[in-house]
C-alpha cells in the first residue's frame, strides 16, 4: 500500500502510526493492534526504565510561556498534546482575563505533576490513586 506523501512527511513515528491507524477500517485496525501487541510481547521481558523528571528550579520572576517551557524540560517524557487543552485554557485565562501569572504557573505545575503521576501509574501498572498515595 502506498501512503500519501503527507503521512510519509510525519517524522514522529507515534504520530504517523496514529494517523495510519485512524485511516484504516475497523477490521484492519484490529489486525494492526494485534500485530503491535505481538511485537510488544517480544520485548516485554526487557527491562524498561521511565525517565525521571529533570528538575529546573522556578525563577522568582517567570512568564507563563517560560514556565511551560521549563515544565516541558522538567518532564520530557510527557506527551504535551495530551495536556494542550488544559495548558491553553490557563494561558487564555492569563492573557484574556488577566489571571495572575503566579497563579497560572502554580496550576501548570500541578497539571504537569498529575500527568507525570498518570504516566508512572500506566508504566508500572498501578492505579493512579495508589501512586499519589505513595508519593504523599
Amino acid at each position: 500500500m502506498m501512503l500519501p506523501s503527507s503521512l510519509n512527511a510525519i517524522r514522529d513515528p507515534q504520530k504517523r502510526l496514529t494517523r495510519i491507524f485512524g485511516r484504516l477500517p475497523e477490521a484492519q485496525q484490529a489486525t494492526l493492534l494485534e500485530f503491535a501487541e505481538f511485537l510488544a510481547s517480544r520485548v516485554a521481558d526487557e527491562p524498561r526504565e521511565l525517565p525521571k523528571p529533570v528538575p529546573h528550579p522556578r525563577p522568582a520572576e517567570e512568564s507563563v510561556v517560560k514556565a511551560i517551557r521549563r515544565l516541558s524540560a522538567t518532564y520530557p517524557m510527557l506527551d504535551k498534546a495530551k495536556m494542550l487543552n488544559q495548558t491553553s485554557a490557563l494561558v487564555a485565562q492569563h492573557v484574556m482575563q488577566g489571571r495572575e501569572a503566579r497563579d497560572v504557573i502554580d496550576e501548570l505545575e500541578v497539571i504537569f505533576e498529575a500527568h507525570y503521576r498518570s504516566v508512572v501509574a500506566e508504566f508500572t501498572g498501578t492505579d493512579d490513586a495508589e501512586t499519589s498515595d505513595s508519593s504523599a
